[in-house]
C-alpha cells in the first residue's frame, strides 16, 4: 500500500481495553484521513481504567461501545491488527474470503495486573503508551495531529 490503508481494524479479545485505546489513538491522530473502527473476538465490557487513561491524555472513549466481528456491518478494510492471539485468529478466519493484510501485535493484557488502583492504571498507561508509539511508527507516512 504505497499511500496507506484507508480502512483500519483493530481487534483484541473483548474489544474493552487495547483494541478501543488504539482505535481511539489512530482516530485521534489521523481521523480525517482514514476510517477506524474495533472489534473483539467476544464482546466485553469497556474496562473504566481504559477510559481513565485515554482521557489523561484527551482521548474520550466512554461511548465505545465493545462488539465482536459478527457485529460489523462493514468487513472492507485494508488491514487488520490483531493485539491478542485469539483476536489474530479471528481476523484470519475473516480474511479468507476477502483482499486485506493482518498484522499481529502481540499486546499484554493490562487487566491481569493486580495490585493498587494506581498500580493498575500504571499498567494501562503503559499498554497505551506503547500503542500510541506502535501506531506513529506504523502510520508514519500520514499527516497526524498531535499528540
Amino acid at each position: 500500500m504505497a499511500q496507506g490503508p484507508s480502512a483500519v481494524l483493530f481487534s483484541c479479545t473483548h474489544n474493552a481495553i487495547r483494541s478501543p485505546m488504539a482505535e481511539g489513538i489512530l482516530k485521534h491522530l489521523c481521523g480525517r484521513h482514514l476510517f477506524v473502527d474495533s472489534v473483539g473476538a467476544r464482546p466485553g465490557e469497556l474496562d473504566p481504567f481504559a477510559v481513565q487513561v485515554m482521557d489523561e491524555i484527551g482521548i474520550d472513549i466512554s461511548k465505545h461501545k465493545p462488539k465482536a466481528f459478527e457485529d460489523l456491518e462493514d468487513d472492507s478494510f485494508d488491514v487488520i491488527i490483531s493485539l491478542s492471539p485469539e483476536a489474530q485468529h479471528k481476523a484470519v478466519e475473516l480474511t479468507r474470503t476477502m483482499a486485506c493484510e493482518v498484522l499481529f501485535w502481540r499486546t499484554f493484557d493490562p487487566s491481569i495486573v493486580e495490585g493498587s488502583r494506581e498500580t493498575r492504571l500504571d499498567a494501562f498507561r503503559q499498554i497505551r503508551d506503547q500503542l500510541i508509539q506502535r501506531i506513529k511508527a506504523e502510520f508514519a507516512t500520514r499527516p497526524m495531529a498531535d499528540l
